[in-house]
């Protein structure tokens, strides 16, 4: 059973950091590729950012140049390092994984909150 946990959430200073993690089981992601995404309260969910297998990077305009997506070369961990975070960052953020090949992402996670305090 495939399972992805996040962590690393919690409450922040605004101009803070955090660093979000995602630990996947039950099979490996190296191919693949792993994102996160975030839902604020009362919006709809948004993309934040994406590593493809090949390390390729990709950022929403809102988070590019604040935030840095990683991962673990085994396809095990997706990581998200969050500098200078703003009060408008605060929401519920997931972890995915989309597979080779296909359009959607396929497996998430059950999200960890964050919240900046302005």
């Amino acid at each position: 059973q495939v399972q992805l946990v996040e962590s690393g959430g919690g409450l922040v200073q605004a101009g803070g950091s955090l660093r979000l993690s995602c630990a996947a089981s039950g099979r490996t992601f190296s191919t693949d590729a792993m994102a996160w995404f975030r839902q604020a309260p009362g919006k709809e969910r948004e993309f934040v950012a994406r590593i493809n297998d090949n390390g390729n990077t990709y950022y929403s305009y809102s988070v590019k140049g604040r935030f840095t997506i990683s991962r673990d070369d085994a396809g095990k961990a997706v990581y998200l390092q969050m500098n200078s975070l703003k009060a408008e960052d605060t929401a519920r953020y997931y972890c995915a994984v989309r597979a080779t090949g296909l359009t959607s992402y396929a497996y998430w996670g059950q999200g960890t909150q964050v919240t900046v305090s302005s």
